[in-house]
Formats: structure tokens, C-alpha cells, sequence
């Protein structure tokens, strides 16, 4: 094994063209991580001596260049992730005028023919708790909290945050042996007050926090089921800051009451999305389901940092899966986790504009695709993430590969409910109930009965209220997005 970990800038995982203060603040993390005090595995002492050896070098100019001249060509391939890439057309065109290409990325750990043993979990439960939340919707969250916790294995760390127009810390961040008591903590909640966000999710930010490490996979899973007001720029800002960290949040939505749109938005910029639970029977499955997941993650979130040329726009990205989701377009993009069993597939859309199609070459993107929360001992090492088609001035007559059609055949019904929904914001009716209508017909073809039945439902009642319902509109939007996932993977 020894042998495997010779490339030094595998070990403190950056690229060879790394500037001196990436290596050092790359360093500072691995010795953070590593360091024998706070460390105590077999192995990670000698990683440790490791990290420190590559840095020395690394970190010195003339040594640097020596030990450069010692490496082989650079392998652009990782011995970690593989990527495949795929594009819908086969070359662009020279013209005055703007063009759309489509680019399917797959990210995903490398076959080894054995199974990881799943990470150890750091989560935190952010339950409301507001009046609204009375009834079968609290007793049904109180059984899935308590499966949940029931479910953790030893070395799991695990808290409980409830919120109305407060928080508190139900079970504080900890291993919990003794899960009888905590049990009793669960059924003794009660509801009562507004919903307040915010309050809720800097609490459990801060007990994730007191256990945050590299070992751990740091989630928070919100549960609600109403609108926060005046607080959402402070969620997302706090969601910001948790990305940094490696916390992710997932938002699980209850009923028909709560914000969606900002659900979603608040969950993307950790790479995560939001859930539509429509029935509180659901509260259980759809809860497991998630914890489920975070016990089969690899890696928490892929990062892409990159540059764009002028005359060339990301349009649109879509998460297909394994959680199918829009990403948040920024830099860097949070494309989202990768699971053991299933590879991370997203969808952009690029619009290339005249100047940009007259070069030769016109690179999409050029980024650094980072790999985060492993848990392994040393960091996977970025790769290179070049996008790039040549440009002619006949088009190329290849056919779209088969993975691209499927995903735009089903995206497209994601993105005509989204459609729909700016025409009522800009009320244009007229045109949202066209869209609505052609949604149905599209999900009849497709097998959809009933959520075809339901956009026609919504259709007319567009045309006599002008407006689309709270229930009718989140079935539409995530049973189309429940679609996505089925989208197979890159060949």
C-alpha cells in the first residue's frame, strides 16, 4: 500500500499545477485531519508522516521542480472516481446567431469488486414543531425520529433540534448508547407557536458542528410543514457557510403549505434538494429512505470550480440523480452527493453565443471537479473537467446519444410545470394553462396517467381562478422530477 501513496500531490490531494497556497492550505487540512493527537487508527500515523514529506517538497520551489521532473505524464483519470462525459451534438457551428448543447456528466466511484463499509454518520434531525404540526403529522414525525435512532450504528453521532418560534436542543450531538432515555425525550414533544426557520437551522448547525470531522458524513434533515417568513436570505447565507464545511441539508416539505422554491434553494446550495411528503403516513418511509441514503453515501457533494469563456452561459443544470434536483448555478456548482450503488448524473444546458462560435474550439468549461467527504484517510485528488466541442461551418449529422434524449424527453416535463409556474408569477394565464395542457397530453403519452389528470385539473383551474394550487402544483413538480431518476447512466 505503501507504494500507492508516493504521488505527493495525491496525498494532499490538488492538481501538479496547484499554486503555493493551495499546497499550504491543503496541507493545513490533511495535518489537521491526520495529526496523532487527535488520530489513533492504525495507519493514519504513517499517513500523517506522509502528508508532512510531500508538503516539505512540494512546498520548497527547487525541490518541487526536482521531484516534478521525477513524475510520469499526468494520468487525468482518478484511481478513485471515474467521469464520463457525453454531449448532444457531435460539433458546433459557425453562426450569427445563439446556439443550445447539451452535456451529460456521470460521476461515480471506481469498481472494485467489494463493498465500503458504509461511513459513520453525523445527523441531525430539525423537527417543527409549530401548532400547525399537531395531530397525526407530530406522531407520525416522534415514530420516524425514533426509527431513525434506532437504526444508528455506534459509532454515529446524533442530535435532535425542534423549532416553532425557537429552538431547542432536544438531544444534544453525541454517540448515543443509552437510546431508551432519548426515546422518552422524542414522545414527551409538543407542539405549539409559528415557524420560524432560521432559529431552527443555526441550532443544528452548531451541534453538526461540535462533532464536525472528516470521517463523518454531517447531514441536517428538516422536517416542516409551513412558510418561514423574513428569515430566508439568513437560511441561505447560513447554508453557505455549512456547504464550506461539508454539512449538508435536505429538507423534507409536509402537506401543501410550505415554500418549495425556497426549500429547494436552500437544499441546493449544499448539492442537496427539497421532498414533497403529501400524506403524513408517508413521514416514515420517505425519512428512512433519506437516512438510508446518507449510509450509502461515498462522497457528500462534487464541487466543479471553473471558468467560462465569454460568449458561453450555463443555461441549466439538472441533477438526474441519485436525488434528482436543479443546481444552483454559482461558483463553484453543487452538483450533489455520490452514492456506493449509483452514480451522480447531471444534465447542463450551455448557450453559445455568436462570438464565441466563431473559434475553432470552443471550450464549454474549464474546471476542477473536487471530490468532498470521504472517508478516506487522504483526500481524493481534483480532476481536470474540460468541456469542449470543435466548431464548423456545416453541422455534423450524429445522432444525440441515447442517454441525452431520454433525459431531455423527461426533463422537458420538469421544466413546462416550471414554465407554467413564471407565467402565473408574470401573469401571463393564457400561456400557463397552455403549458399545463401540453404537460398532460406529454404524460399521457408517457404512461402518466394520473399525474397527467392532475395538470389537466390544474389547467382548468387556471383558466377559472388563475392560479395553480398549492397541492396540485407540488404533485406536478416533483412527481415530474420523480420521473428523472430513471434516466439511465452514461456509456
Amino acid at each position: 500500500m505503501a507504494s500507492e501513496r508516493k504521488d505527493y500531490y495525491d496525498l494532499l490531494g490538488v492538481l501538479r499545477g496547484a499554486s503555493p497556497e493551495e499546497i499550504k492550505r491543503a496541507y493545513y487540512e490533511a495535518a489537521q485531519r491526520l495529526h496523532p493527537d487527535k488520530n489513533k487508527l492504525a495507519g493514519e500515523t504513517e499517513i500523517f508522516l506522509e502528508v508532512q514529506q510531500a508538503y516539505e517538497v512540494l512546498s520548497n520551489p527547487k525541490r518541487r521542480a526536482q521531484y516534478d521532473a521525477t513524475l510520469p505524464k499526468e494520468d487525468e483519470s482518478s484511481r478513485v472516481i471515474r467521469h464520463a462525459v457525453q454531449y448532444s451534438r457531435a460539433g458546433l457551428v459557425h453562426l450569427d446567431e445563439p446556439q443550445l448543447i447539451y452535456v451529460l456528466v456521470e460521476i461515480a466511484p471506481r469498481e472494485t469488486g467489494e463493498k465500503l463499509p458504509a461511513p459513520p454518520l453525523n445527523i441531525c434531525l430539525l423537527l417543527d414543531r409549530s401548532t400547525s404540526m399537531q395531530g397525526e403529522k407530530i406522531d407520525v414525525v416522534k415514530a420516524a425520529a425514533t426509527q431513525v435512532m434506532r437504526s444508528l450504528k455506534p459509532e454515529d453521532i446524533f442530535s435532535v433540534v425542534t423549532f416553532s418560534d425557537r429552538a431547542d436542543v432536544l438531544i444534544p450531538a453525541a454517540f448515543q448508547p443509552d437510546r431508551s432515555k432519548l426515546q422518552a425525550r422524542i414522545q414527551m414533544m409538543q407542539t405549539g407557536g409559528a415557524t420560524e426557520i432560521f432559529q431552527g437551522l443555526e441550532a443544528a448547525a452548531r451541534e453538526v458542528r461540535r462533532s464536525l470531522n472528516s470521517k463523518h458524513i454531517s447531514h441536517i434533515i428538516l422536517l416542516t410543514d409551513g412558510h418561514t417568513y423574513g428569515d430566508e436570505q439568513a437560511c441561505l447565507q447560513l447554508a453557505e457557510e455549512a456547504a464550506r464545511d461539508n454539512i449538508g441539508i435536505s429538507a423534507l416539505g409536509i402537506g401543501s403549505d410550505w415554500n418549495d422554491i425556497f426549500l429547494d434553494t436552500l437544499a441546493s446550495r449544499t448539492g442537496n434538494n427539497s421532498s414533497y411528503i403529501s400524506k403524513p403516513q408517508d413521514i416514515q418511509r420517505l425519512l428512512m429512505e433519506k437516512f438510508n441514503t446518507l449510509t450509502n453515501t461515498f462522497a457528500e457533494d462534487v464541487t466543479v470550480e471553473f471558468k467560462q469563456a465569454e460568449g458561453i452561459q450555463i443555461n441549466y443544470a439538472f441533477r438526474l440523480q441519485p436525488e434528482g434536483g436543479p443546481v444552483a448555478i454559482e461558483n463553484p456548482l453543487h452538483l450533489g452527493p455520490v452514492l456506493q450503488d449509483t452514480p451522480l448524473n447531471v444534465l447542463f444546458e450551455f448557450v453559445i453565443q455568436p462570438s464565441a462560435s466563431q473559434a475553432d474550439l470552443v471550450t464549454l468549461l474549464d474546471g476542477v471537479l473536487k471530490v468532498n467527504g470521504t472517508a478516506r484517510p487522504t483526500p481524493v485528488p481534483p480532476i481536470r473537467l474540460k468541456l469542449d466541442r470543435e466548431t464548423g461551418d456545416t453541422p455534423k449529422n450524429d445522432p444525440p446519444p441515447a442517454a441525452i434524449l431520454t433525459a431531455l424527453s423527461r426533463l422537458t416535463l420538469y421544466r413546462m410545470q416550471e414554465r407554467a409556474r413564471e407565467e402565473v408569477e408574470s401573469k401571463n394565464y393564457e400561456n400557463a394553462t397552455r403549458h399545463l395542457k401540453n404537460l398532460a397530453s406529454l404524460l399521457l403519452t408517457q404512461g402518466e396517467k394520473e399525474l397527467a389528470k392532475t395538470a389537466l385539473l390544474e389547467a382548468e383551474n387556471m383558466e377559472r381562478m388563475q392560479t395553480i394550487s398549492q397541492e396540485g402544483g407540488k404533485e406536478i413538480k416533483y412527481g415530474t422530477r420523480a420521473l428523472l431518476s430513471s434516466v439511465g447512466r452514461v456509456k
